[in-house]
Order: structure tokens, then sequence, then C-alpha cells
């Protein structure tokens, strides 16, 4: 308990004393974001605000890592990997945002490029896995409810969950400080669960130092992404640009995975799926009738047209993810007290 503490401690004071210095850094650099010209009209105003702000996020996060680890606790096997999956998506990402500033475009790596990127991160996570850290190659909901997948088959679930978890947060990175709020109350949600399972391992597959890793690892994650959150609040000094948003993403796959909870992941991060959901209706709608369902997709440049004021768009939005996360533990601990009883 003391180095979940400990991490989320100093994964927050280095994220909120950070994101200062890489602001100034990629200010001075004249690393500013560049606004879609279809996107809404209210946004051509945050034109030049610096991005790549994810880079905060992974350093003050991998710094509260590292110190929580110079208590007693030992590093573990599911525990780099988990760290591997966050930083090499943070890296494609980096490399996405990068091409977009040194080209003054706004867009950076072609698809091909980005989901081979992604393939290959999720091929070392799903071969590396089960053999270094003993991970089930399995589609898991929670607990003893798993379809088990051969390793081949492991790998596309993997890639799928990847891509799709990235892909869903960068979908709702649009607006100041929705992703990185959403995050964080989802990665609080994670070091609950996780810490759950480090304290009742009969119960799970993962063991109890492995488990209380990824705890140590979510607890500076959403430290981290609210110590980001401070400066990236409306209106937002930086934004976490693809840097963030796909290492958040994949960083929710590989803990959905090494937790058991793949399935679940549709309750916990529900925001992100009615993101990208909302985007899908638009884009087969308007293919098959010219219609449009919103009048922008994804669905919070809907209600921005329709004149709501950016402030209550994120904040209804973070209570639909709040309640989608509440039902995520509700039934996660309904599982567990349908298979143990509540006195375990």
């Amino acid at each position: 308990m003391i180095a979940i503490l400990i991490s989320g401690t100093i994964a927050l004071i280095a994220a909120l004393a950070g994101t200062p210095l890489v602001i100034s850094y990629f200010r001075e650099r004249g690393f500013g974001q560049f606004i879609r010209e279809e996107g809404p009209e209210a946004h051509h105003a945050k034109a030049g605000t610096p991005t790549m702000g994810g880079t905060a996020i992974v350093l003050a996060a991998l710094v509260g890592f590292l110190v929580a680890h110079m208590t007693s606790v030992s590093f573990t096997s599911a525990g780099w990997l988990v760290m591997f999956v966050f930083v090499g998506m943070a890296a494609v990402g980096f490399a996405d945002d990068f091409i977009k500033l040194r080209m003054r475009r706004n867009l950076g790596l072609n698809k091909t490029t980005k989901f081979l990127g992604q393939a290959i991160i999720a091929a070392v996570f799903a071969f590396a896995g089960p053999a270094l850290a003993d991970l089930p190659t399995n589609v898991s909901v929670v607990g003893a409810i798993e379809l088990q997948l051969p390793n081949w088959a492991f790998f596309f679930w993997m890639f799928l969950l990847l891509a799709g978890a990235s892909n869903a947060v960068n979908l709702t990175d649009g607006l100041d400080g929705l992703a990185a709020g959403s995050g964080a109350l989802i990665f609080g949600a994670y070091t609950l669960i996780a810490f759950w399972q480090f304290r009742n391992p009969f119960a799970y597959p993962m063991d109890a130092g492995e488990a209380l890793d990824v705890a140590i690892i979510v607890a500076a994650v959403m430290a981290a992404c609210a110590g980001f959150l401070w400066h990236n609040a409306p209106p937002a000094r930086i934004f976490m640009g693809d840097t963030g948003s796909l290492a958040l993403g994949g960083l929710l796959a590989a803990v959905a995975v090494v937790t058991n909870t793949q399935v679940l992941l549709v309750l916990l991060g529900g925001l992100y799926v009615l993101e990208t959901l909302s985007v899908i209706v638009q884009v087969a709608v308007f293919r098959t009738s010219g219609k449009r369902v919103f009048r922008m997709a994804p669905m919070h440049h809907h209600f921005e047209l329709l004149g709501w004021q950016e402030t209550t768009i994120i904040v209804r939005f973070w209570i639909i993810a709040g309640i989608g996360i509440a039902l995520g533990l509700g039934s996660f601990y309904a599982e567990y007290l349908s298979r143990f009883g509540p006195l375990g």
C-alpha cells in the first residue's frame, strides 16, 4: 500500500512541476497544435497551443514507478511488459505528433505505419507475456469467465485491444481536459482493481507481486493525468496529443489483459466506447443515406455545435465516465461475491 501511495504522490508532483517545463520547452521550439479546417470554429483560437504534452504524463508516471520500487517492492515481468506497452505506444504517438509539427500539417504517420507500430507492440506483449510473466492467453470478463485462445489468436486479440483502446482515447481527446480527466478516473478504478487482486491472490490468476506492480503503475498514471490536468484544464496551456492518448489507450489494453478484465473494459471505459460509436454511426449512416446523425463526430463536437459551453460538456462527460466506472467496479465486485461470498 505504501508503494502505491509513493508512486502516486511522486507522479503527481512530477506532473504538476514538470508540465510547465515541457510547455516552455515546446513553446520555444514552436511545437504548436494545428487545428483542422473542418473542426468547430471555436477551436481555431487554440491554434499554436503546445502539444505532445503526453510526454509529461509518461515521464511523471515513469518517475513515480521507479521511485516506488526503491522501497522493498520488487520489479516483475508483468510490470515491465505493461510499462513497455505504455512507453511504446507513447513513442508511436510522439512520432505521429512530431511529423505533424515538422511538416506543419494535421496529418502525421500514415495509417499503415501507425498500425505497424501498434502491431509490433502487440506482438511483443502477446508472445512475451505468456512466456515471461505467465499471462493467460484468453478473452476474459473477470475471474473465471474466460475464453482460452491459441497464441496466434491472442496476438490478434491484443492488437485489436491496443488499436481500439488507443484510437478511442484519441477520439475523446478533443476538448481541453476531457481525456486527461476521464483518464485519471479510469486509472483510479484500475488502481482499486489491481490492489484488490493483490489482497486476494487466491481469486485471480495474477500473483500478488505482479498485481502490486500493476497497481503501482496505474496509480502513477492516474496521478500523472491529474497533475497534467492542472495545466490542461480549459483553457488548456498544453494538449496531450497522440503521445498521451495512444499511451493511455495502450496502457488500458495491457492492464485489462493482466487483470483479466478485458470485456469489463467496455464499462470502465464507457465514455471512450460512446465516443467511438458516435464516429462509427456517423460514418455508417452518412455512407448509406447521405445524412448525419450528429452535427459533427465525435459526439462532444455535436454538443459544441448545439451551443453547450466547453466546460459544461467536459464535466458532463466526466460524469458519464464516472457512471461507467461505477458500473464496472460494481460488476467486478459482484463477480467476486458470486464465487467467494462476502467473507472471501
